[in-house]
């Protein structure tokens, strides 16, 4: 699969740039090929934001940060419409939005309001400003922060924004060798800035013709079956784990099946393969079902995690 070299290239760059956070690095490719959003959630100074800037700066596309806060408003996301005195007529300003990968920092702190406009770039790829439509770029991916410490001026992301993320990514803190070498790199860098020689490996369209190769790779029945019964448990878990009876309030939608499969057959791509393995689906299912599970109190009073449901019905489930 000679045409995955520049995705290849990409990792490897992007991982002599970023230490320790491999699976973090594939899961990002896996979404670009995919076509999916991703919530990366950890406290600061994990690199976030240099992670996904040497992404864009990998694929030679636009990038636009946007710092969330509690003042922000929808046009500083959409754009708007400004009068040209010249003209005599209203123009529409493009917004960050309009950038093929958008980062939105502290997604959480920003109002309910810029939110909507937020969800509706995500799901329907276009926003909508004075009652106009305007079509978002053909490759567009957010990639979201939001640090699980303070929760001081924070608004909880609605369910249905959070099930338009292909993955929330957790990230902890590196081993003591691995904030060694991160230091030491640091030093190095110009001005600081270890994705300053950053250089473009794939181009959008190129992008675009890698994600047309995904229709070519094939999913077994029994692998296809297995994903969707594993979304579907999370739905009916007394029936799988009865001693959790009552542990989920709302589990996964169809939505998610979706995601789980698509995820897995990217993830066959990358590692050069034209066909899903069980593996891919155990090795995503955590970061593409957990942020889709709503826990009841008592599961949270048990110490129950998403995770834990997660894994104990890959455990549960009969094996494929």
């Amino acid at each position: 699969m000679s045409e995955l070299t520049p995705l290849h290239e990409l990792r490897s760059k992007i991982e002599e740039i970023i230490v320790g956070q491999e699976s973090v690095i594939d899961r990002l490719l896996i979404a670009l090929l995919s076509g999916g959003h991703v919530l990366l959630e950890g406290p600061p100074g994990l690199a976030k934001t240099t992670l996904v800037h040497s992404l864009a700066a990998g694929m030679n596309a636009r990038f636009q940060r946007v710092q969330f806060t509690p003042d922000l408003m929808p046009a500083d996301l959409t754009g708007s419409e400004v009068f040209d005195a010249n003209s005599g007529s209203f123009r529409f300003i493009e917004g960050p939005l309009f950038h093929e990968v958008l980062l939105a920092d502290e997604i959480n702190r920003a109002p309910p309001k810029v939110q909507s406009a937020l969800l509706e770039a995500m799901a329907e790829h276009q926003i909508t400003v004075a009652g106009k439509t305007y079509p978002l770029p053909p490759v567009f991916m957010v990639l979201a922060t939001q640090n699980p410490l303070e929760q001081s001026g924070t608004y909880p992301l609605p369910e249905a924004q959070l099930d338009r993320f292909l993955f929330k990514i957790v990230l902890d803190y590196p081993s003591i060798d691995e904030e060694i070498e991160i230091t030491r790199r640091a030093r190095a860098a110009q001005e600081g800035h270890v994705e300053a020689d950053m250089q473009a490996l794939l181009t959008p369209s190129e992008l675009l013709a890698l994600r047309e190769t995904l229709n070519s790779v094939f999913i077994e029945e029994r692998v296809e079956r297995f994903a969707i019964e594993l979304v579907s448990a999370t739905r009916r878990l007394n029936q799988y784990i009865p001693e959790w009876c009552g542990y989920v309030k709302a589990g996964a939608s169809p939505r998610a099946s979706i995601a789980l499969l698509q995820a897995a057959t990217a993830r066959a791509l990358l590692n050069q393969r034209d066909f899903v393995l069980p593996e891919d689906i155990h090795a995503l299912a955590v970061d593409v079902l957990r942020h889709r599970l709503v826990l009841s109190f008592s599961a949270k009073a048990d110490g129950v995690t998403e995770e834990a449901v997660i894994h104990r019905l890959l455990e549960t489930l009969p094996a494929v």
